[in-house]
């Protein structure tokens, strides 16, 4: 079986030296398992992110770097990914260490046990755990995983990680529009929509261990509002959530 590791990367330099250490601990573990293939996405960065990825993985040609000419977001990030890898299994992870690399054996083997199609890093669910997350971060996931709880499935505690594990075929079938932190949210609403089956690995949340967070939380805040409003409003018609009302010229064309 192979496995792929995503992991987008913007800005992040000052960081390089030790989630290369990380990954290379992981990868020697995950060889003996596994076919395995990372592709780093660098998007857009302005510091030579992409020069000190090429250097530190030179010597491993399962790894390689994917960049965008300029900043696009997480979301086209993820895509990009995706365009680029040939595993039968995704995993998509933070570069910020957030999530620790080593846990990523742990991620594929639920989904192994649980024989599902998609296992979340879930810090929310009663078994996880968040350490040193500013409280404004933890009221917004916590909020907005609320929501998608009340507006999809009751039993899914975390909607908003990035650390995931995905067989092919969903991203095979699943389309997602955000370029934004809304993604993987959206990747998995459609997803379970469409009938994939998803399991959660309780884990543990951390701070940032280097550099700032790109994040805003304001703007992502709006993000999720206007997508869950799409969402209940598909629920209440029985519509498609990939529905898009008719833009004006559509309307025009249709009275005439």
């Amino acid at each position: 079986m192979k496995v792929s590791l995503i992991i987008p990367a913007y800005n992040e330099s000052e960081g390089v030296a030790q989630t290369a250490a990380s990954l290379r601990s992981v990868l020697e573990y995950l060889r003996g398992k596994y076919e395995i293939e990372v592709v780093f996405v660098n998007d857009g960065s302005k510091d030579n992110t992409e020069a000190l990825l090429k250097t530190e993985f030179a010597d491993l040609p399962e790894v390689r770097v994917v960049s965008h000419a300029v900043n696009r977001g997480l979301g086209a990030a993820i895509r990009t990914g995706f365009e680029h890898v040939t595993g039968d299994i995704i995993v998509t992870t933070d570069f910020d260490g957030t999530y620790p690399l080593n846990t990523i054996p742990q991620l594929l083997g639920r989904m192994t046990i649980d024989k599902t199609d998609i296992v979340t890093a879930s810090p929310y669910h009663p078994q996880g755990h968040v350490e040193g997350v500013p409280r404004y971060r933890l009221m917004f996931s916590a909020g907005a995983s609320l929501l998608y709880r009340l507006l999809v499935s009751w039993r899914i505690y975390t909607w908003t990680a990035l650390f995931r594990a995905y067989k092919r075929d969903v991203i095979e079938h699943i389309t997602f529009e955000s370029d934004d932190f809304l993604a993987g949210t959206e990747l998995l609403v459609k997803a379970m929509r469409a009938g994939y089956t998803v399991s959660e690995f309780p884990t543990t949340l951390y701070v940032r261990t280097f550099g700032q967070s790109s994040i805003k939380i304001a703007k992502v805040t709006m993000l999720h509002l206007k997508f869950q409003s799409r969402l209940l409003v598909a629920t209440l018609l029985g519509k498609d959530l990939n529905a898009r009302p008719p833009q004006s010229s559509e309307l025009a064309k249709g009275r005439s």
